[in-house]
């Protein structure tokens, strides 16, 4: 059964991309639109709902929906303003040798897109979060594989999403919402060959898992999974020494914040072993042990926090800093340490621990502190705590830090993502497959977007983007110059 559904929604898809990406820009930015007025129609309903189904308190989720209308309205924008296609042109020189053509070019939708739900955020990364809305905006039909921990929460977006659709005339099956809860039917949406890209947010098992798929086809497609991260945070000695206090108290809120149930939950920090250090460590498992266990998502990822916080408090020469009452109904926050040798031993202290816990690498110099902190591979975010004097001192950490992460913080914590121009969510794998992109943002929609140059088009036929007059009004480089006038 779900072999049929899944082959009779790609095909629908197909038939939808077709038309759907005739659709001009302004009408694609009303469908954006509508679909905020939409959810925010829906009122308490969804809010309630989505909290039965989630455990996140109303005030989360209040904060979050205005964030996924946000998104939507912002890629409407992006849409009204039009340089997101990227349009450049270089027009002909027939007297030079051999004569140079008129060559034009443009990003063009790449076409239907599945995108797979998460749990830990149900509006924003979901059924109306920033894949979708992205791959909307860029012209792509969406197919959403809803997540089984909040499906009542992802049926109603997705009824708002689809009134949207009608209200607009957008074209059939533009988007289609699918249910069913098998691993089968992900794997045979991603191997489908009317699917042209897919967008992920989860486990690195699960977003492993899909790219694998897609690049076993016949004619692979590009996979941008989003799978999680351990940001690490370098304290340096001078910020410990002098403001260790004030660091311990935000990283205790960062570390628990939603029950850490954040993809930039700040789960590594490294430092330089000092008496600062060691009353530090105390202070934050002191804060840390003042805030109040949580209920998680669901209880799939409360068994998996159980389950691996355990085996980390397991490992030889590990200490837990906390007070850790057993508990398998809620998550108790938690804060470890090793040693910088004791954590380069054994991979199992690098590895995510999704939930409120975090663990302190003391390391005997900073040679040992670069080794751990390049020893946790690709990642979102990665942050250097420290002064003026420590970054005098250690300014090749720095350069460093570019390698590591795709978003690099100064003396901030990692949680809490800005939905801008700036902002980039990805980073080296394993923190996601593409480096090159962004899951958050206006720059999100590049994932689903491809360049195409048209060569010596007569004007007539050309997309209004590309067009002499520049009919649409919007910047373009013409002859290597950005500009809004038209070619004469």
């Amino acid at each position: 059964m779900s072999h049929l559904l899944v082959a009779t929604a790609t095909k629908q898809a197909g038939e939808s991309f077709e038309k759907y990406a005739k659709v001009s820009a302004e009408h694609r930015a009303l469908f954006l639109d509508t679909i905020a007025d939409q959810i925010e129609a829906l009122g308490e309903t969804l809010l309630q709902t989505a909290h039965e189904e989630t455990h996140l308190p109303l005030a989360r989720l209040t904060g979050e929906r205005g964030r996924t209308c946000y998104q939507l309205r912002m890629f409407a924008s992006m849409l009204r303003k039009g340089d997101y296609v990227e349009a450049s042109i270089d027009t002909a020189i027939p007297e030079k040798t051999p004569p140079k053509p008129d060559i034009r070019r443009m990003l063009y939708p790449l076409g239907p897109v599945v995108v797979f739900g998460a749990s830990n955020f149900p509006f924003a990364y979901s059924t109306a979060g920033g894949d979708t809305a992205s791959a909307l905006a860029a012209g792509c039909p969406v197919i959403v594989k809803a997540h089984p921990g909040h499906l009542k929460t992802s049926t109603m977006v997705a009824d708002a999403i689809q009134a949207a659709a009608a209200k607009t005339n957008m074209p059939s099956h533009v988007f289609q919402h699918i249910t069913t809860t098998d691993f089968e039917t992900g794997k045979q949406l991603v191997q489908d060959e009317h699917v042209c890209a897919v967008g992920f947010t989860g486990s690195r098992i699960g977003g492993r898992a899909l790219y694998d798929y897609a690049n076993s086809r016949e004619n692979p497609i590009p996979v941008f999974s989003e799978m999680g991260s351990v940001n690490p945070v370098v304290l340096l000695p001078d910020a410990v020494q002098k403001n260790g206090e004030n660091i311990a108290k935000n990283y205790a809120g960062s570390i628990t914040l939603g029950t850490g149930q954040f993809c930039t939950n700040p789960g590594i920090l490294i430092g330089l072993q000092s008496d600062a250090l060691l009353t530090f460590a105390k202070n934050l498992a002191n804060e840390m042990d003042q805030i109040a266990a949580g209920t998680m998502l669901h209880d799939g990822i409360q068994s998996a926090y159980t389950k691996n916080s355990t085996h980390a408090l397991q490992q030889d020469g590990i200490t837990c800093l906390t007070n850790t009452p057993s508990t398998e109904k809620q998550a108790v926050p938690i804060l470890t340490t090793v040693t910088g040798s004791v954590f380069l031993a054994n991979p199992t202290f690098a590895e995510e621990v999704f939930g409120p816990y975090s663990i302190l690498v003391q390391c005997s110099s900073m040679d040992e502190l670069i080794a751990v902190w390049k020893n946790v591979k690709g990642q979102i975010t990665t942050t250097l705590m420290g002064t003026d004097a420590d970054f005098n001192q250690y300014p090749q950490l720095l350069d460093i830090s570019m390698h590591i992460a795709g978003r690099v913080l100064i003396n901030g914590v990692p949680t809490g993502v800005e939905v801008c121009d700036s902002m980039v969510h990805g980073g080296p794998y394993p923190a996601s497959t593409d480096s090159r992109f962004t899951a958050v943002g206006v720059k999100a929609v590049n994932r689903w977007l491809r360049p195409i140059s048209f060569q010596s088009w007569p004007n007539h036929l050309l997309p209004a983007y590309l067009q002499n007059e520049n009919p649409l009004q919007i910047w373009r480089v013409v002859n290597g110059q950005l500009t809004k006038d038209a070619v004469l």
